[in-house]
């Protein structure tokens, strides 16, 4: 007698094993993707974060340092202003005499027969009106003034003879640049 075994019942045991097996494997390897690709998320996610916060940091000191710079900016140009109104004070202090010795000069070099009209300043150059007895005159007035350390380059622009009274006079106008010091 031949035993009959029937293996039917163990294989469907067995496959359902597997079966069982090879879904779990699944799940698992399943949930553990998931767990990997959420950590993955997760420190992306930080490291995007602190980065965030780095730049955020840099800006905020960016910001300070460019307005640091602004006030520096500022600082500068008040400091420029003040220069300037110092420069200008020192200039008016030093020239403050120096009025008195353009008139002194100018009545010092002034020869006889010669008197002023007008006398008007722009800058440093001065322009002279006056009357003089004879042309000779003037000519000496811008010898005087050419030689003086006060005044230099002479110039006559205008000279006429006219006729005041029962006298001959001529009337001129001269421009002298005004020299700052005196040379020595």
């Amino acid at each position: 007698m031949t035993t009959q075994l029937n293996l039917l019942p163990w294989r469907e045991i067995r496959r359902k094993d597997q079966d069982r097996q090879l879904l779990s494997l699944a799940i698992g390897a399943w949930i553990l993707t998931a767990l990997i690709v959420f950590y993955g998320h997760l420190h992306v996610t930080g490291l995007i974060n602190d980065q965030n916060q780095r730049n955020d940091f840099l800006n905020q000191e960016i910001a300070k340092v460019d307005k640091q710079i602004k006030e520096i900016k500022e600082l500068k140009k008040q400091r420029q202003a003040l220069i300037a109104r110092m420069n200008v004070i020192y200039e008016l202090q030093g020239d403050r005499t120096q009025v008195v010795h353009v008139f002194d000069d100018l009545v010092r070099k002034l020869p006889e027969g010669i008197y002023f009209n007008k006398l008007k300043q722009k800058g440093k150059a001065l322009t002279i009106e006056g009357v003089a007895q004879s042309n000779a005159r003037v000519s000496a007035l811008m010898r005087n003034l050419d030689a003086s350390d006060w005044f230099s380059d002479p110039n006559l622009s205008v000279i006429k003879v006219v006729e005041d009274g029962t006298d001959r006079v001529s009337k001129f106008a001269l421009t002298i640049k005004q020299v700052s010091k005196p040379t020595d």
